[in-house]
């Protein structure tokens, strides 16, 4: 268990860092070339979910996210398994949710910078997030295969 708190908090104290550099070093719309074409780090203020999806939907994102963290942390609590693998995808999860909820409930949204160009700007949090889902979904499918 005590690995899942840190690498929640690990996830947590990174993404706000990042995103206080982003705030103190750059104005907003700033887009700075890392790999020209490739990766930017570029400031955006996203009012919605994921991909800037239902903007305005400020006190159901506080909600949903209020939820997701009360059943990642009852999973914690009464997570049969010993799986080092299950305490690291809640911890990621956890980290990125805290991440972006402190975002929502401080200024309404949440600072995006990472631009691969390709896709959505996203920051450290939703990177979290997904990564941590997409390993709890392997790990329940593989658990969920290898009992058949």
């Amino acid at each position: 268990m005590k690995l899942f708190f840190l690498i929640a908090a690990v996830i947590f104290a990174a993404d706000r860092l990042t995103k206080m550099l982003v705030l103190d070093l750059m104005t907003q719309g700033q887009s700075i070339a890392v790999i020209p074409g490739v990766f930017h780090i570029t400031y955006i203020l996203n009012k919605g979910m994921a991909f800037g999806l239902m903007p305005g939907g400020l006190l159901l994102f506080v909600i949903v996210t209020f939820a997701a963290i009360g059943l990642i942390v009852y999973q914690v609590v009464h997570i049969r398994s010993r799986s080092v693998l299950m305490y690291s995808s809640l911890g990621l999860v956890l980290g990125g949710a805290l991440g972006n909820l402190v975002d929502r409930i401080r200024i309404g949204c949440v600072i995006d910078f990472l631009d691969f160009r390709i896709w959505p700007v996203f920051n450290l949090a939703d990177s979290s997030i997904t990564i941590g889902a997409c390993i709890l979904a392997l790990r329940i499918i593989t658990s969920k295969h290898r009992e058949r």
